[in-house]
């Protein structure tokens, strides 16, 4: 039997043995289908009476459909050849002709049936997926381009101070290494770093962006006359081709806790296009980790998680809910700075070469961690954060996101333990962080210490993919450093401008209390214990 649709007509063969090949590709999953077949006269007919999960499976030269029910037995399976067709069929509905039988497959949602569409589309046009595609899940992917398409988005990274003059003036002071050479810049935004590169003396830069800003990009480019310089070029690095090889990569691919976005994998991937001897910037990436005592952050999580606590909200008991409440608040990794005296112990330091390390070094991290804790503290959980490096042949420069350096639009990271543990004395501290890629684009992170000379493990998993925005603008200092009076000290400081306003015209109340302010007794540099004045370096 032959089906004809006005769209399309395809082939389709049934394949029973060495399903085990198929495993190795990678594959679209998708769950609540309902799968029937089509008779002689065109009605539709249930192959099962449940929903089934589809599995497609790209691969080359053949490809896979599977139907499972609970996911684990696979009742319906075919093999796809290149010339497979397909035709949508209703609102949420594919037809599907095979050598044995024309089949139809019901979608729930419209979304998974494009996802389906999209993939078979690849499969007739031999298109294999990239190493992008088959890492990411794709409604991340959509979401991510989606983000960084926005102008509003580009800015605020822009606005940065501390990231875009630490790169403008780390690829200016080594414009030897730009002079007349050929620079690529790896997911480009709004293209600022191949200005930079452009305003070093690069005869030539390649702006690859893979979301819809490049638009815009190219416009920049037009518009500061630098056409004949900066090449935009529209796609993903693993997906783009270039006429020659590069001598520079320039990128800004740091998420938060620096790994978060997996963008570092596309830098890396990048190098094909390095020449031998060619430079990266950055060119090496420091993970710090070190121990933090936090107690109201730690109440402030266990709070949150309380609200289901409660036996008669609008008369209804929520209590149930607690447990999976404050599982899933301890598994949120907070983002926001915090007064680096929280710091229990001298951090960790992990890092990664971008000129010696491989994609493949990324998708599995672990962290062994030693701490040597001096002083009796409640262990409330890890803190991160990390430096880049750029090493030139003229200076090296060092952008930092470190709590001891003004702010940046990447914060630090702190990870809480559900349960804080308290160190009676000076201890040492010992474990291992791991991070493990996932195809949303992040991280999942799990942490174990335990105490030295006990048999006790403090353990979190968390999802990188999930934090908690908790910045408000507002470093509160840690309670118990001072070592003074504060009232007495604002009392002194009080009689001091009253004093040194005599001899002078009378001023107001209202003026007394301004140079008061103005003296910053809140936030200067006092041998009391007062928080320090952050430096304005924007390099080390």
């Amino acid at each position: 039997m032959k089906f004809c649709h006005k769209y399309l007509t395809f082939k389709l063969t049934i394949d029973k043995e060495n399903l085990e090949l198929f495993m190795m590709s990678q594959s679209v999953k998708i769950d609540f289908v309902i799968l029937s077949k089509l008779d002689n006269e065109g009605n539709l007919h249930l192959m099962h009476n449940k929903s089934l999960s589809l599995e497609l499976l790209h691969q080359m030269p053949d490809s896979a459909l599977l139907f499972y029910e609970d996911k684990t037995n696979c009742m319906f399976k075919y093999s796809l050849c290149k010339e497979v067709d397909y035709a949508k069929f209703g609102a949420n509905k594919v037809i599907i002709n095979t050598n044995t039988d024309t089949i139809c497959v019901q979608f729930c949602k419209e979304s998974d049936k494009n996802q389906f569409l999209t993939r078979l589309g690849q499969i007739r046009n031999g298109k294999k997926n990239s190493l992008f595609e088959q890492r990411t899940d794709q409604s991340s992917a959509v979401q991510y381009f989606q983000f960084y398409s926005l102008l509003s988005q580009q800015q605020n990274m822009m606005q940065d101070y501390v990231r875009t003059a630490t790169y403008q003036r780390a690829i200016l002071d080594n414009s030897i290494d730009f002079e007349g050479k050929v620079v690529l810049d790896v997911g480009a935004g709004s293209g600022i770093l191949s200005f930079f590169a452009a305003q070093a003396g690069a005869a030539k830069v390649y702006a690859v962006e893979a979301s819809s800003i490049a638009q815009h990009a190219s416009s920049l480019v037009k518009a500061n006359n630098m056409s004949d310089k900066i090449k935009v070029i529209a796609g993903k690095i693993e997906d783009i081709d270039l006429p020659e090889k590069v001598d520079m990569i320039v990128s800004e691919p740091m998420g938060y806790m620096l790994l978060n976005e997996r963008m570092l994998e596309s830098y890396l991937h990048a190098k094909k296009f390095l020449k031998p001897n060619g430079k990266m910037f950055p060119t090496q990436g420091d993970l710090y980790i070190a121990p933090f005592t936090d107690e109201a952050l730690f109440m402030e999580q266990v709070a949150k998680a309380n609200f289901w606590a409660q036996n008669s909200f609008y008369g209804i008991d929520l209590s149930a809910l607690k447990t999976a409440a404050y599982e899933e608040y301890f598994k949120q990794p907070v983002v926001d700075t915090f007064d680096p005296r929280i710091l229990i112990s001298p951090p960790v330091k992990h890092t990664i070469d971008f000129l010696a390390d491989n994609e493949e070094d990324l998708f599995n991290i672990e962290i062994a961690v030693k701490f040597d804790v001096q002083a009796a503290s409640v262990v409330h959980g890890l803190a991160f954060w990390f430096d880049v490096a750029f090493k030139g042949s003229t200076t090296q420069t060092w952008l930092s996101t470190a709590p001891t350096q003004p702010l940046t639009h990447w914060y630090q990271v702190r990870c809480l333990f559900p349960q804080p543990f308290l160190l009676t004395r000076s201890a040492q501290l010992e474990g291992k962080v791991s991070l493990k890629t996932n195809s949303r684009q992040s991280y999942d992170v799990t942490m174990m210490v335990t105490v030295e000379g006990s048999s006790q493990v403090f353990t979190n998993n968390l999802d990188l993919k999930n934090p908690y925005f908790r910045y408000s603008g507002h470093v509160a200092l840690p309670a118990g450093h001072f070592h003074e009076s504060p009232s007495e000290y604002y009392m002194n400081q009080y009689s001091a401008i009253v004093n040194q306003s005599q001899g002078f015209q009378q001023q107001p109340q209202d003026n007394l209390s301004n140079q008061l302010a103005d003296a910053q007794f809140f936030n200067s540099a006092l041998s009391n214990g007062h928080h320090q004045t952050k430096t304005t370096n924007v390099s080390h």
